[in-house]
C-alpha cells in the first residue's frame, strides 16, 4: 500500500475511473448483444431499434474516452452491416 498522500489519491482515482469504464463497456456489450440477437432472429424492426440504442451507447463511450474513435466506428459499421443484411 502507498504511503504518500498523492499516491493514495491516485489509487482511489484510478479505481473510480476503472469502475466507470467497466460499467460503460459492459453497457455497450449488452447493447451489441441485443442487436446480434435481433439479427439472428431475423427481426428487422427490433434490430433497427436495438441498433439505434447501440450506436448511441457506443458514441457516448467514445466521447467519454472509453473507446478510441476508430474502434467505435468499426463497431458501428459492423453492426450496421449486420442489420442491413437482413433488411
Amino acid at each position: 500500500m502507498a504511503n504518500i498522500k498523492s499516491a493514495k489519491k491516485r489509487i482511489l482515482v484510478a479505481k473510480t475511473k476503472a469502475d466507470r469504464n467497466k460499467a460503460i463497456k459492459s453497457s455497450v456489450k449488452t447493447a451489441i448483444k441485443k442487436v446480434d440477437a435481433a439479427v439472428a432472429a431475423k427481426d428487422a424492426e427490433a434490430a433497427q431499434a436495438a441498433l439505434k440504442n447501440a450506436i448511441s451507447a457506443i458514441d457516448k463511450a467514445e466521447t467519454k474516452g472509453v473507446y478510441h474513435k476508430n474502434n467505435a466506428s468499426r463497431k458501428v459499421s459492423r453492426l450496421s452491416k449486420a442489420v442491413n443484411s437482413i433488411a
